[in-house]
C-alpha cells in the first residue's frame, strides 16, 4: 500500500536533524521537543526519534492515536522499549551499521593505546619527563567481545586484522564464527573472562546483561587485562569497577559509557591512571548525523512504498531481527 504524504513528527534534542529537505519531500513534518511531545503525537503516523536519550516517548505514549512506526536514530534502544510500546503493533526500527566501524576502529585504537601505553606517554610528556618504557604486543593477544550484533562483529574483524585472537559471547554458542571465532553462551561468561587480555563490552542492554561485569565478574579477570566498554554503562557495576582498578586486580579500563552521564566530576574513574574516559563519542565520527538521516529518509521512503523497512527490531528481545 503506498502512502502520500504520511505524517512525521521529529522529535529533536538541541538541535533539529540536518538534511531536513530530503524528509520534507516524503512527508508532511512537524517537529517537537520532550516537553510538548504528547501535545504534538495526535495525528502523527511516524516518530523521528533524533533526541535518542529522551524518556519522553514513554509518558507522551497516551496521545498516540495514529502512530505506526518510530525511528530511532541511534542503535541502542534500551531506553525506549517500554511495555505499552513492546505489547502493541508499532513498528519499531534504529540506526544500526552507522555507527559499527566507528566503534570498531575506536576499540582497536583503546586496544593499542594500552598495549604501546600511548596515555601514560602522553602524561610524562605533559610533564616533561623523560621515563623509558617497555610496551606490549597486540599480536596474540585475546580479545573477549561481548556482544555478537553488527558492532560486535565489526570489533571483531578489526582486532583479529590487527592480530588478535578473538572470541565471543552471545546468547547461544557456536564454533568457527567467521567475524568472532568461537562464540560461548552467557552462561560462561566466567570462564570467558579468565583467559581474556582484553573484555570488550558491546552488548545491548537487557535483563540479561544489566550489571555483569560485577565484582564477582572482575575477580574473574586477569590482573593483566583490561576492559573496554562502549556499550552502555548498566553493563558495569561501576564502583566494583573502581575498586579493582584502584587495587590493580586488573591493569586498566577504557570506557566511552557511563551509568549516568555525563561522569560525575566527583568520580575517581576521572584520577586514575590506569583509566581512559571518553564522553560517549566512539561512534561519531565525522558526518554521522548525516548518515542517521540518510538512514531515515531511506527507510520512509520503503514506508510511503509499502516496502520492508531496514534495521526491524524485535522488541521483545531488544535487538535487531535477522534479515531485515
Amino acid at each position: 500500500m503506498i502512502i502520500r504524504n504520511p505524517a512525521v513528527l521529529v522529535l529533536e534534542g538541541d538541535a533539529p536533524p540536518p538534511q531536513m529537505a530530503s524528509i520534507r519531500a516524503l512527508a508532511e513534518v512537524r517537529h517537537t521537543r520532550a516537553a510538548d511531545l504528547a501535545e504534538s503525537l495526535p495525528g502523527a503516523e511516524v516518530l523521528f526519534l533524533w533526541d535518542f536519550w529522551s524518556d519522553a516517548v514513554a509518558a507522551a505514549w497516551p496521545a498516540a492515536d495514529a502512530l505506526r512506526w518510530v525511528h530511532i536514530a541511534s542503535a541502542g534502544v534500551d531506553r525506549l522499549l517500554f511495555p505499552e510500546l513492546v505489547a502493541g503493533d508499532v513498528v519499531v526500527t534504529n540506526s544500526r551499521g552507522i555507527f559499527d566501524e566507528p566503534i570498531a576502529e575506536y576499540v582497536l585504537g583503546l586496544v593499542l593505546c594500552f598495549a604501546k601505553d600511548l596515555h601514560t606517554t602522553l602524561r610524562l610528556q605533559g610533564g616533561r619527563a623523560w621515563r623509558h618504557r617497555e610496551t606490549e604486543r597486540v599480536t596474540g593477544a585475546r580479545a573477549l567481545v561481548v556482544g555478537t550484533g553488527p558492532i560486535g562483529r565489526a570489533i571483531g574483524r578489526r582486532l583479529a586484522a590487527a592480530g588478535l585472537t578473538v572470541g565471543g559471547l552471545g546468547r547461544s554458542g557456536r564454533t568457527a564464527d567467521p567475524d568472532l571465532g568461537d562464540i560461548r553462551p552467557f552462561a560462561e561468561l566466567p570462564e570467558a573472562l579468565a583467559e581474556a587480555d582484553y573484555v570488550v563490552l558491546a552488548a545491548p542492554l537487557t535483563d540479561l546483561t544489566r550489571d555483569m561485569i560485577d565484582a564477582e565478574a572482575l575477580a574473574r579477570m586477569r590482573p593483566t587485562a583490561r576492559l573496554i566498554n562502549i556499550g552502555r554503562g548498566q553493563l558495569v557495576v561501576e564502583k566494583a569497577l573502581v575498586e579493582a582498578l584502584e587495587d590493580g586486580r586488573i591493569a586498566g579500563a577504557g570506557l566511552d559509557v557511563f551509568a549516568t552521564e555525563p561522569l560525575a566530576e566527583s568520580s575517581p574513574l576521572w584520577e586514575l591512571p590506569n583509566v581512559i574516559v571518553s564522553p560517549h563519542m566512539s561512534g561519531d565520527a565525522a558526518g554521522w548525523r548525516d548518515s542517521l538521516v540518510e538512514l531515515f529518509t531511506d527507510n520512509l521512503a520503503r514506508y510511503r512504498d509499502g516496502r520492508a523497512l531496514r534495521n526491524v527490531v524485535d522488541k521483545h528481545l531488544g535487538y535487531v531481527a535477522r534479515g531485515t
